[in-house]
């Protein structure tokens, strides 16, 4: 696709812009957790302020529509793999491993899905491609062992925080695979965070989950997670447009570095020598997926992180 001038002047800042309010997830998902507030609400919030927004928005541009045919498939599978699988295993773990730990699993989500992408037929990526993979897991391994030199439990932790960026590879590989012909990225998007929220919805009923008091009482944490699960799906999908399916998946390591840095930064995490061996090799294998440029082209979705 040939994008004008301006358009290919605006995608690096989109690319920046939504790369650094999705690595705000982490650290507002570690307050939110700290203030009390359940993981399953969290992840409702999360998908309720961007379906909140999403549904006015498209219907005053007139393509609010009803999922049909395959789309309902897309909408459930898509909705339960990226927003109920990956969102829970974030808020779940981060009360354990921290706002840094988690906020440097976005980084592989990209390598994970190069990784998915080649063994699903996408495209093969080059021998420096395969060097990145094999590093960025490394990294990730490092850091786990070195949690479980923090103790056992927290290493379990850090294996099963693996599965985030995991899922998120596996959703963008299936909405490659599975996109219905001629849908609407945004109707799609806004349908699957509804059924997210209705699957949610029902956990809390059935657990039994307490909603409006600790949700009350922590008003700012739960605005600011709103907010930014509101503002960033319309420039996701603008991004989308403007700069293709390759530099949207980049926006992993935008939010990875954002989510990192607020935690070191700003709430204090701590990570000792061995962990930040692993940050560095992550670093690097993130480094030779970029230079490899050959990550697969996501045919008409791209990747979601």
């Amino acid at each position: 696709m040939k994008h004008s001038l301006s358009a290919a002047a605006l995608a690096p800042v989109l690319l920046l812009y939504v790369g650094v309010l999705t690595g705000l997830n982490a650290p507002l998902g570690k307050l939110g957790a700290e203030a009390g507030i359940h993981p399953l609400v969290w992840a409702a919030i999360v998908s309720s302020g961007a379906a909140l927004l999403l549904a006015p928005w498209l219907a005053l541009q007139g393509r609010l529509a009803l999922p049909r045919g395959t789309a309902v498939r897309y909408v459930v599978i898509a909705g339960l793999i990226t927003f109920v699988g990956a969102n829970l295993v974030l808020f779940v773990a981060l009360p354990r491993l921290g706002a840094g730990q988690m906020g440097l699993m976005f980084a592989l989500s990209p390598v994970f899905t190069l990784a998915l992408a080649t063994l699903a037929g996408l495209k093969r990526p080059g021998s420096l491609g395969l060097l990145g993979i094999f590093i960025g897991m490394a990294g990730a391994i490092l850091v786990a062992l070195a949690r479980m030199g923090e103790g056992a439990e927290l290493g379990l932790w850090s294996l099963f925080g693996l599965a985030m960026p995991l899922l998120l590879a596996v959703g963008n590989v299936y909405r490659t695979l599975d996109w219905p012909e001629g849908a609407d990225p945004g109707v799609l998007a806004m349908w699957s965070h509804g059924m997210a929220l209705v699957v949610f919805l029902a956990l809390i009923l059935g657990f039994g989950v307490t909603v409006l008091p600790v949700v009350s009482a922590s008003p700012l944490v739960v605005g600011a997670q709103l907010i930014v699960s509101a503002i960033t799906f319309p420039a996701f999908f603008l991004l989308q447009r403007v700069g293709g399916p390759v530099m949207l998946s980049q926006l992993g390591y935008v939010a990875a570095a954002t989510g990192f840095l607020i935690a070191v930064l700003v709430l204090g995490e701590v990570f000792g020598p061995l962990a930040w061996a692993g940050v560095g090799l992550i670093v690097l294998g993130i480094l030779a997926t970029v230079l490899d440029g050959r990550i697969p082209r996501l045919a008409k979705t791209g990747a979601a992180c």
